[in-house]
């Protein structure tokens, strides 16, 4: 189910804060910004996000002398990430935000707020909570001042009577009939969580999160069931925790991606293919040296990253790229995916031309692509077919490559 147009979903997370409780001198790092599985805690709670095509933008909220933003910003590339300057509590830092939205969103869109140290989101559990909210906008369930993920408590809750700190010495059973633990994200309408948490900082409220906001208004949320394993990281230990949860759902996930490159022939007398210079009667015409092999494959596996595609990265409007060797690009491509806790599992790639003939290249090919992705030769395969003289291969008008990659974590 999509969001309606005239009904915008921006996201917005907060990442100003310091983590006092996570003791980050430990890593001399803020929480958001610590390592986990082969990223930050923060890419990891952006990648949903940056994958859902129904956020239309992120807003990344940042304490102001942060310096680790601008290499993660570089890194994952997404023209859907903005950013702006946070306040001294996560709930100033949300309605800097919404401040800085003020002359982009409608009013009457949604905004969608995430946890920067929450990195164990899923794609499922996001779409649920914005099918939530498509839904009651559209009336197939009954309308809500925006939805929660949340998870039910199943274990037995105690309340401390007397003493404090690690050293309670008194408690009492709760009933935890109807009592969930709060999550994020949490999606609102624009207008009213603005004025929720201005009304809530005018009092000298400090919610701790935004559906508290809007219950001092009267608005109730619906809550949508999220996963347990969706947990915020406090504590230290918090990431050990939290690696094993990603480990356990991203380590059996393979992941396929498919390239595909095309060149006509120019004036030239060669070829680049899987970065080996081949006598030819044409070169190619392109903008960098035109390895239609090479280009093909770092589509795959950026397309099986979710990474877009080579012409973002790389685009021929660029002069720094007018006449590069393909295998820079390769090599950067690589860094991503292992940057992505990513590994090739194996590459298979096709060459389409009437000429030239590659069978005498081939070992040479896969030498250089293995070489670039760091892995064995034994996983690139590389053929190549003709088009039986039919359309512009089959009258040498150009050539063509195909890749096929599977990646796992």
């Amino acid at each position: 189910m999509s969001a309606p147009a005239e009904r915008r979903l921006w996201a917005i997370v907060p990442a100003a804060g310091r983590g006092e409780r996570f003791a980050s001198a430990a890593f001399g790092l803020p929480k958001q910004y610590t390592r986990l599985v082969g990223r930050s805690v923060l890419e990891w709670s952006l990648r949903a996000l940056l994958a859902e095509p129904r956020v239309h933008a992120i807003v990344v909220v940042l304490a102001a002398n942060d310096v680790h933003w601008p290499a993660i910003a570089a890194k994952l590339n997404s023209p859907k990430l903005l950013s702006t300057p946070g306040g001294a509590q996560r709930q100033d830092s949300v309605m800097n935000g919404l401040d800085f939205l003020l002359q982009k969103a409608d009013p009457k869109d949604w905004i969608l707020v995430h946890d920067a140290a929450r990195p164990c989101l899923s794609d499922q559990d996001l779409g649920a909570l914005i099918d939530a909210v498509a839904g009651a906008q559209q009336g197939a369930t009954p309308a809500a001042a925006g939805a929660v993920l949340a998870a039910p408590i199943v274990d037995t809750v105690k309340r401390q009577l007397h003493g404090s700190g690690a050293a309670p010495t008194g408690m009492e059973t709760v009933d935890r009939t109807g009592l969930w633990r709060a999550l994020t994200p949490q999606v609102f309408g624009f207008a009213q969580l603005r004025r929720a948490l201005q009304e809530a900082s005018a009092a000298g409220v400090a919610v701790t999160d935004e559906a508290q906001a809007l219950e001092r208004l009267g608005l109730l949320p619906q809550l949508v069931r999220g996963s347990p394993f969706n947990i915020k990281v406090t504590r230290v230990e918090d990431l050990e925790m939290a690696a094993g949860i990603l480990q356990m759902t991203e380590s059996s996930q393979m992941r396929t991606g498919l390239g595909m490159d095309v060149h006509a022939f120019g004036a030239g007398d060669h070829v680049v293919l899987g970065g080996v210079r081949i006598a030819h009667a044409f070169g190619v015409i392109a903008h960098s040296d035109g390895d239609v092999v090479i280009h093909a494959l770092c589509d795959a596996l950026l397309g099986a990253m979710g990474d877009g595609d080579i012409g973002q990265h790389f685009p021929d409007s660029d002069p720094r790229y007018r006449g590069a060797d393909s295998r820079v690009f390769l090599r950067v491509v690589a860094e991503r995916m292992r940057a992505a806790g990513l590994h090739l599992v194996n590459a298979d790639l096709t060459v389409l031309a009437e000429a030239p003939r590659i069978a005498a290249h081939r070992g040479a090919m896969a030498a250089n692509l293995a070489a670039d992705l760091k892995v064995s030769a034994q996983l690139i395969n590389i053929k190549a077919t003709t088009t039986e003289r039919l359309g512009f291969i089959g009258r040498n008008e150009g050539l063509a490559a195909l890749a096929s990659v599977l990646l796992s974590r």
